[in-house]
């Protein structure tokens, strides 16, 4: 199983915005990672150098918001929702998307997603796929 580490992980969507603007051959996931940079051009500047990214530091207290964090999201759920793991979160976030818009859809289960596992990691407990769920339901309403 490949764990990537943070480092990892910033190179890959530095890299992902590098062969975009390039007009290189993408990769389907540099390309799905891509995607949602482009929709999120205040992190082009942060992603635009590499080595500076991998240095820099998104802890609590620095009150930076971590585009690697937020653009890793991204691609979770988007891998959730292309397989309904867990199983109706699909739908439930078709039926978000469709009063509020795809990509805002997106930032609301991200809130969700966040509580689930604050709350698994608080409790020792496993993940509550199921009030995740819910959650984002309760969101359409």
């Amino acid at each position: 199983m490949f764990t990537p580490s943070s480092h990892d992980v910033r190179r890959f969507f530095c890299d992902a915005l590098r062969k975009r603007r390039a007009g290189e051959i993408l990769t389907p996931m540099d390309a799905i990672a891509a995607d949602w940079i482009d929709q999120h051009p205040e992190y082009h500047e942060e992603l635009a150098d590499a080595e500076e990214a991998v240095a820099r530091d998104y802890s609590v207290e620095g009150g930076r918001a971590n585009p690697f964090l937020h653009l890793s999201m991204h691609l979770s759920i988007a891998e959730q929702l292309s397989i309904d793991q867990p199983h109706g979160i699909r739908a439930a976030f078709e039926a978000l998307a469709a009063r509020i818009g795809e990509h805002d859809a997106h930032h609301e289960i991200m809130e969700c997603l966040g509580e689930m596992i604050w709350a698994s990691q608080r409790s020792g407990l496993p993940p509550d796929a199921q009030g995740y769920v819910e959650c984002v339901r309760k969101r359409v309403r």
